[in-house]
């Protein structure tokens, strides 16, 4: 279950079933709680507080506590992301037996939960009980379905990038911490063994990924391994997972790190190489000869059920794939008219694909080097900082930066984003990909930043951790795709109120963006739901939206590895939009764009139907409160 992790935006995976699972219990926190924060600026006074059961809204926060607990016990990796290294030594158990009891927990919460008289709550907690309720009933959905439950390699990573990923944010300042991380790459030979046991099931029951996906895992895994052989054995040096070791903190004492080092060479020759590679011998050897070359959920057994659940799920709606479908050609042909207005402002002699081939072949539009690209995203991001006071009436503390993603991402890897920890050992991070400089054109980088920084992913993500009136669930998770990755792309739109899309070519850029969005609506959906094979798929995305081939064929793996999760993006969007304009309409004058900002975002992240609920909500206290 990569996103984004994001993308974006999520901690990468571990395997898709315990991610997802971790995701939809609100287990998955890559942004987790700031040390200091304020109460939510867009919440109700909470004047039934004072009405609510003493012993309810203790039982419930107990609960809430003793879920938050077990999920760091149960699965480490996302402590770590959160900022939690209590666990940092260990990595979750993918065994049969740990799976079942982790679903048998994840019942037992759902009664206690259920068990809470909700009518005695404040209305705050009611509506953290509602949200815990539904998390843990999506992780129960998917049980029925084990063989998609294990299919756990994505195009975007899985198992063969877990590690990679994992190692990169863990803190390597004491040398316990060390030691932590060294004892991780012990523990990885049992858990893959796991992993690849799970896949073999799944296998099994006819739930085999994509041709094409299993492509880009193996050559993931082949970017990790050492390029050459050392006298004294393997280079490893050069492999991501020394890349910490080559950082260590002020706290490890000088006279210990070439031991350190050395260790760390050791268990990367003796567990994470043999590990990774019998990871890539199962994909060739077993997976792939049994690979379909079209990964459409409609073809594998129980499918179109499946994807019905991945689409309520990354919704958070009730729509089908056929509405979704023609959203999105809707969608498509109202962008298209406007990139099209674009061609005739800057009087371009030729129709829509030479204007895209001038764009994508001109090097004026490129930088010269990936140190030039990453210092265009920071301008872009320094001047967003300046800009972003002006629509929204509380902004996070936590910074954030912008760093190359990893080199074994590849280089048609889309950006994503990170979230800050917990400790504040971690700043929140737009990962972007310096490794394609080439490919980035300039006229596109305005609206990328405005999406994976502010006012998208992190001004959202790095205000949520901070809202401390919420329970950890709220502030550390990220179960609701459609509202996070809505955000974000709502958050592009803003771009022209904030200085951005200035000139022509950047304003295209922002369109052209906002169209590969929606021909996701397009795609996917014709990919699980109707059948459309890979080329097809290909095709009518680089027809529609211009964006460049080799992208579009790294995309559209995606979204077959990662089924409906790119559905949200624009679903989420319109509903913002759609409440933007209801608020505007309602309040007149009265009005602040400021104040619906934080009220959108100073919930954390909710389904689309409470956070259309809360919106109201809002609106009516300001109607009263002008009188």
């Amino acid at each position: 279950m990569p996103l984004t992790p994001p993308r974006r935006l999520a901690a990468p995976s571990v395997g898709r079933a315990f991610a997802a699972a971790a995701l939809a219990a609100g287990v998955l926190a890559a942004s987790p709680l700031h040390a200091q924060g304020t109460t939510a600026a867009g919440a109700p006074a909470d004047s039934g507080a004072s009405a609510a059961d003493a012993g309810a809204t203790r039982a419930l926060h107990a609960l809430f506590e003793r879920q938050w607990e077990w999920s760091a016990v149960t699965f480490p990796e996302w402590a770590t992301y959160r900022g939690d290294h209590r666990f940092g030594d260990r990595l979750s158990d993918n065994s049969r037996a740990a799976r079942d009891a982790a679903d048998r927990a994840v019942r037992g919460f759902l009664d206690e939960a259920r068990a809470i008289p909700r009518e005695r709550l404040a209305a705050a907690d009611r509506v953290s009980l509602d949200l815990f309720i539904d998390r843990q009933q999506r992780w129960l959905r998917f049980v029925d379905f084990p063989g998609a439950r294990g299919m756990s390699i994505g195009a975007l990573g899985g198992p063969q990038t877990s590690m990679a990923d994992l190692l990169r944010v863990m803190p390597v300042d004491r040398p316990e911490r060390v030691q932590q991380m060294l004892a991780r790459m012990a523990a990885l030979p049992r858990r893959m063994d796991q992993e690849i046991d799970e896949m073999r099931h799944s296998a099994r029951a006819g739930w085999v990924p994509a041709r094409d996906v299993l492509v880009r895992a193996l050559a993931q895994i082949d970017t990790q391994l050492p390029a050459a052989a050392a006298a004294g054995g393997e280079d490893v040096d050069g492999t991501p997972f020394f890349q910490p070791f080559r950082r260590l903190g002020s706290g490890v004492p000088a006279a210990e790190r070439p031991a350190l080092q050395d260790a760390a060479r050791g268990a990367i020759r003796q567990h994470v190489l043999p590990a990774l590679r019998a990871l890539r011998a199962f994909i060739a050897d077993e997976l792939m000869p049994r690979a379909p070359a079209s990964g459409s959920l409609r073809n594998y057994p129980d499918g179109e059920r499946v994807y019905a659940l991945h689409v309520r799920d990354q919704t958070s709606t009730s729509l089908t794939p056929a509405v979704i479908h023609a959203l999105g050609q809707r969608e498509l042909a109202r962008l298209r008219a406007e990139m099209e207005a674009v061609l005739k402002e800057v009087k371009f002699d030729g129709d829509f694909a030479a204007f895209v081939r001038f764009l994508w072949t001109d090097e004026r539009f490129f930088h010269k080097s990936p140190e030039a690209l990453l210092a265009g995203y920071r301008d872009i991001a320094k001047r967003l900082d300046a800009e972003v006071p002006r629509l929204f009436a509380e902004l996070p503390r936590a910074p954030y930066g912008v760093q190359p993603m990893p080199a074994h991402m590849g280089p048609n890897r889309a950006e994503y984003y990170s979230g800050p920890a917990l400790d504040g050992s971690r700043a929140g991070m737009f990962f972007a990909n310096a490794l394609a400089f080439r490919k980035r054109p300039i006229w596109g980088m305005e609206t990328l930043v405005a999406h994976e920084a502010v006012p998208g992913h992190h001004l959202q993500i790095a205000r949520a951790t901070e809202l401390r009136g919420l329970p950890a669930f709220r502030r550390g998770g990220f179960g609701y795709t459609a509202f996070t990755e809505g955000w974000a792309l709502y958050a592009e739109t803003l771009g022209s109120e904030l200085g951005l899309y200035t000139d022509p070519y950047s304003r295209f850029g922002h369109l052209q963006w906002q169209a590969f969005r929606a021909a996701r609506l397009v795609t996917d959906t014709g990919i699980h739901a109707l059948g459309w094979g890979r080329q097809q798929a290909i095709d009518f995305m680089v027809e529609r939206t211009g964006v460049e081939r080799e992208f579009v064929e790294s995309e559209v793996d995606r979204y077959t590895s990662t089924p409906g999760q790119a559905l949200a993006y624009t679903i989420g969007k319109l509903k913002i939009q759609e409440l933007r304009e209801r608020a505007r309409a309602r309040l007149g004058p009265r009005f602040d764009i400021r104040q619906f900002h934080n009220a959108v975002i100073d919930h954390g992240a909710v389904p689309l139907d409470l956070l259309e609920r809360l919106v109201d909500e809002w609106i009516a206290r300001q109607a009263a409160a002008a009188g």
